[in-house]
């Protein structure tokens, strides 16, 4: 059994993201089996115990993920091409009513606060930010078992075996797509289940079968639903909630 890196090790079990675990390993907040790790790059073995400092515990509490209803015309990430990114929505006069959270806002929750997830400019719906290392890598780490769910309006004729194929059996960038669930909700609208998020992934599948997006909106991410929160406002993720 070979050695790996303690930060490494620490991302893998959800402890926190690799940034977030060399810093903490600098200010001597984790410990292997019960010894302090003060040098970054440390190594262990996968079945030793890793456990954090109460500092360390008390610094991830108080991080916030907030959820969006994101509308049209704002990109997820950094500002582009003159649009405003997604963060910009998220104010004291934007937060839902409906809000039943116990925090205040405060400016210092928009520090380093980032988008778990793409949702493209022409696309809305539930955009998932978060200062939680723990919570992006569970929304779209590479071992994610998140899905999403989406509302697709769309056009034109769609190819005899399409709706078979937008399950499984289509490619993007030369990669074979995981098994999907879609299924026609009325003449024009489809709803979609993915396991992954390639860019613009369902524009693309629908593109190969002679479909044409006309509306996207995302409805849920794991057991998180987007539910009554109104477009253009927020809200933090609950005590208690999870997307898992």
């Amino acid at each position: 059994m070979e050695k790996t890196r303690i930060s490494k090790l620490m991302a893998e079990r959800g402890l926190c993201s690799r940034r977030e675990a060399d810093s903490y390993i600098e200010r001597g907040w984790v410990r292997v089996d019960g010894v302090v790790v003060a040098e970054l790059g440390s190594k262990a073995y996968p079945d030793q115990q890793i456990t954090l400092e109460r500092p360390a515990l008390q610094r991830q509490t108080a991080r916030v993920t907030i959820l969006l209803n994101k509308p049209v015309g704002y990109v997820s990430a950094q500002a582009e091409k003159g649009y405003r990114p997604a963060v910009s929505l998220i104010q004291a006069a934007s937060r839902y009513r409906g809000d039943r959270a116990p925090l205040r806002f405060d400016p210092s929750h928009l520090r380093g606060l980032a988008p778990a997830g793409r949702l493209d400019i022409d696309s809305q719906g539930l955009l998932v930010l978060t200062q939680d290392g723990r919570v992006a890598r569970q929304l779209i780490g590479d071992d994610s078992e998140v899905d999403k769910e989406y509302l697709v309006r769309v056009q034109g004729r769609i190819a005899s075996d399409g709706l078979a194929l937008l399950n499984h059996g289509l490619e993007l960038d030369g990669k074979p797509l995981r098994r999907a669930q879609v299924e026609w909700l009325n003449r024009d609208q489809l709803r979609f289940v993915l396991h992954e998020g390639k860019k613009r992934q369902i524009r693309r599948m629908c593109e190969l079968v002679g479909l044409k997006v006309v509306g996207l909106k995302r409805v849920r991410m794991g057991k998180v639903a987007l539910g009554d929160l109104p477009q253009g406002q927020w809200r933090y993720l609950r005590k208690g909630e999870r997307f898992a």
